[in-house]
């Protein structure tokens, strides 16, 4: 009946577009694939492809049967490549996504004791599921997200590791750097400056500024840091950024933290894992480690 090799097969048919080059990834003949596909729908008594001139068309049999290839064959993967470091003393690759573009600095000072911690395990860190972390984990692309917005869906846990206000970084000369707070309407002459992040995920839009039916001059997305904050040192516009952070930079740059109306905005840092993996030893120390040392910055008082 249905077996690895048939899901890998749909896989890749889908992936490569026919079953020549699905073949040829395989490692398998496309008459030994096709034997296998045909075997598989007359014992299940239903078409998986139907063709359509030269290409190929899933059934609905046939796109259920990709939904689990989808879903099942990364977690084998990920379970023989354990299995595998299992059987030769190690413990593993603790695979980190991002979804907080300015928590990366936050990251390495986190990296660095853990990896001197845990010898025997790696860590890699992918920033392309910014914002699509989620399917990441359900997907068995990464083990743990880094994430200020969680969503608490059935199958992960999240676990707050610190807590950090969101403030406005204007350049040390910008009247509004001797400010106690800054009003939403005081941003309406102002170029914002964001990471390349949709304005319905920025806190400094939801929390700030469309409460108060207010948008600024000019909203300009930059994708590092540095450049963000030389921008806004140079006077060409003002930045939303965790108060850590700008306050790191305040170190070496003109630059002047700023809270965002009188109370500030309080946000929180997660990590995000499976349930089942929670246990992890390697890890729940990663958590924990994070956890203790994620008192970076001050809270909003």
């Amino acid at each position: 009946m249905l077996e690895r090799i048939h899901l890998a097969i749909v896989r890749e048919v889908d992936k490569q577009g026919s079953l020549t080059a699905a073949a040829e990834v395989l490692c398998l003949t496309q008459s030994a694939l096709s034997h296998a596909m045909k075997k598989l729908e007359q014992q299940l008594g239903t078409d998986i492809w139907l063709r359509e001139g030269r290409s190929l068309r899933l059934t609905q049999a046939g796109e259920f049967v990709l939904a689990v290839a989808n879903r099942v064959l990364p977690q084998l993967s990920l379970a023989e490549e354990r299995l595998q470091q299992f059987a030769q003393g190690e413990r593993g690759t603790l695979r980190i996504g991002m979804e907080c573009h300015p928590c990366y600095q936050w990251l390495l000072k986190i990296v660095s004791p853990y990896l001197a911690a845990w010898p025997d395990v790696d860590v890699d860190v992918k920033q392309k599921f910014q914002f699509g972390g989620i399917g990441a984990l359900f997907g068995y692309e990464i083990d743990l997200l880094v994430t200020p917005d969680p969503l608490f869906k059935k199958g992960l846990v999240f676990e707050p590791v610190f807590d950090y206000e969101q403030v406005l970084v204007v350049a040390a000369g910008h009247p509004l750097a001797q400010a106690a707070h800054v009003k939403p309407r005081q941003l309406m002459d102002e170029v914002l400056i964001t990471y390349p992040v949709a304005t319905d995920r920025l806190d400094v839009y939801t929390q700030f500024l469309m409460p108060a039916g207010v948008t600024p001059l000019r909203h300009k997305t930059i994708e590092t840091t540095d450049i963000m904050l030389q921008m806004v040192e140079s006077g060409r516009g003002v930045a939303a950024l965790p108060r850590w952070l700008a306050e790191e930079y305040a170190q070496k740059m003109e630059v002047v933290a700023v809270r965002l109306g009188p109370r500030g905005i309080a946000k929180q840092i997660y990590l995000g894992a499976r349930e089942a993996d929670a246990g992890i030893d390697y890890l729940k120390a990663f958590v924990e480690l994070a956890r203790g040392s994620g008192r970076i910055g001050r809270t909003v008082r």
